[in-house]
Protein backbone atom coordinates (compact mmCIF):
# COMPACT_ATOMS: atom_id res chain seq x y z
CA UNK A 1 0.00 0.00 0.00
CA UNK A 2 2.86 2.38 0.88
CA UNK A 3 4.42 1.78 -2.53
CA UNK A 4 1.18 2.71 -4.28
CA UNK A 5 0.97 6.02 -2.40
CA UNK A 6 4.57 6.81 -3.33
CA UNK A 7 3.91 6.10 -7.02
CA UNK A 8 0.76 8.28 -6.99
CA UNK A 9 2.67 11.15 -5.33
CA UNK A 10 5.42 10.94 -7.93
CA UNK A 11 2.88 10.95 -10.78
CA UNK A 12 1.11 13.99 -9.30
CA UNK A 13 4.42 15.86 -9.11
CA UNK A 14 5.20 15.01 -12.74
CA UNK A 15 1.78 16.20 -13.93
CA UNK A 16 2.02 19.45 -11.93
CA UNK A 17 5.49 20.10 -13.36
CA UNK A 18 4.27 19.45 -16.90
CA UNK A 19 1.30 21.81 -16.48
CA UNK A 20 3.53 24.60 -15.12
CA UNK A 21 6.06 24.12 -17.92
CA UNK A 22 3.34 24.09 -20.60
CA UNK A 23 1.75 27.23 -19.19
CA UNK A 24 5.09 29.07 -19.31
CA UNK A 25 5.74 27.79 -22.83
CA UNK A 26 2.42 29.03 -24.22
CA UNK A 27 2.85 32.40 -22.52
CA UNK A 28 6.23 32.75 -24.22
CA UNK A 29 8.12 32.55 -20.93
CA UNK A 30 9.46 29.02 -21.25
CA UNK A 31 12.87 27.83 -22.31
CA UNK A 32 12.01 27.97 -25.99
CA UNK A 33 10.23 31.33 -25.91
CA UNK A 34 7.36 29.67 -27.84
CA UNK A 35 3.80 30.87 -28.15
CA UNK A 36 2.64 33.48 -30.65
CA UNK A 37 4.34 34.61 -33.81
CA UNK A 38 7.37 36.82 -33.88
CA UNK A 39 8.32 39.71 -36.10
CA UNK A 40 11.66 39.28 -37.79
CA UNK A 41 14.06 42.20 -37.72
CA UNK A 42 15.70 42.53 -41.11
CA UNK A 43 19.40 43.11 -41.06
CA UNK A 44 20.87 46.23 -42.58
CA UNK A 45 21.52 46.12 -46.32
CA UNK A 46 25.25 46.28 -46.47
CA UNK A 47 26.85 47.81 -49.56
CA UNK A 48 30.45 47.20 -48.60
CA UNK A 49 30.93 44.05 -46.55
CA UNK A 50 34.09 44.46 -44.46
CA UNK A 51 33.91 41.03 -42.84
CA UNK A 52 31.87 37.84 -42.64
CA UNK A 53 31.92 35.92 -39.38
CA UNK A 54 30.43 32.61 -38.30
CA UNK A 55 29.16 32.43 -34.74
CA UNK A 56 28.77 28.94 -33.27
CA UNK A 57 25.86 28.85 -30.81
CA UNK A 58 24.66 26.27 -28.28
CA UNK A 59 21.27 26.17 -26.59
CA UNK A 60 18.90 26.88 -29.48
CA UNK A 61 16.13 24.28 -29.61
CA UNK A 62 13.50 25.62 -32.02
CA UNK A 63 12.85 28.23 -34.69
CA UNK A 64 11.76 30.70 -32.03
CA UNK A 65 15.21 30.40 -30.47
CA UNK A 66 16.98 31.02 -33.78
CA UNK A 67 14.64 33.93 -34.58
CA UNK A 68 15.46 35.47 -31.22
CA UNK A 69 19.21 35.31 -31.91
CA UNK A 70 18.81 36.55 -35.47
CA UNK A 71 16.67 39.50 -34.35
CA UNK A 72 19.19 40.45 -31.67
CA UNK A 73 22.12 40.38 -34.08
CA UNK A 74 20.19 42.23 -36.78
CA UNK A 75 19.36 44.99 -34.31
CA UNK A 76 23.06 45.92 -34.28
CA UNK A 77 24.14 48.68 -36.66
CA UNK A 78 25.59 47.50 -39.99
CA UNK A 79 24.96 43.83 -39.22
CA UNK A 80 23.09 41.34 -41.39
CA UNK A 81 22.72 37.91 -39.77
CA UNK A 82 21.17 34.63 -40.86
CA UNK A 83 20.86 31.93 -38.20
CA UNK A 84 20.84 28.24 -39.12
CA UNK A 85 19.21 26.23 -36.33
CA UNK A 86 20.35 22.82 -37.61
CA UNK A 87 23.98 23.89 -37.97
CA UNK A 88 23.82 25.81 -34.66
CA UNK A 89 25.44 28.84 -36.23
CA UNK A 90 24.89 32.37 -37.45
CA UNK A 91 26.50 33.78 -40.58
CA UNK A 92 27.02 37.47 -39.96
CA UNK A 93 27.88 40.02 -42.67
CA UNK A 94 29.40 43.19 -41.28
CA UNK A 95 29.42 46.66 -42.81
CA UNK A 96 31.72 47.95 -40.05
CA UNK A 97 34.25 46.49 -37.67
CA UNK A 98 32.37 44.63 -34.93
CA UNK A 99 34.36 42.93 -32.20
CA UNK A 100 33.85 39.28 -31.36
CA UNK A 101 33.06 40.38 -27.80
CA UNK A 102 30.17 42.57 -29.02
CA UNK A 103 28.71 39.72 -31.08
CA UNK A 104 29.17 37.23 -28.24
CA UNK A 105 27.54 39.57 -25.73
CA UNK A 106 24.57 40.11 -28.05
CA UNK A 107 23.94 36.36 -28.36
CA UNK A 108 24.51 35.66 -24.67
CA UNK A 109 22.00 38.36 -23.66
CA UNK A 110 19.41 36.17 -25.39
CA UNK A 111 20.31 33.28 -23.11
CA UNK A 112 22.46 31.19 -25.46
CA UNK A 113 26.13 30.19 -25.37
CA UNK A 114 28.71 31.12 -27.97
CA UNK A 115 31.19 28.28 -28.44
CA UNK A 116 33.30 30.05 -31.05
CA UNK A 117 33.52 32.78 -33.64
CA UNK A 118 35.37 32.29 -36.90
Amino acid sequence: MGGTILVVCILVLIVVGAVISSTKHFKGEGGCCGGGGSVKVKGDKIKDVVAVKTIYIEGMHCSNCSDRVQNALNSLSQVNAKVDLKKKQAIVKLGREVSDDELKSCVEKCGYSVTGIG
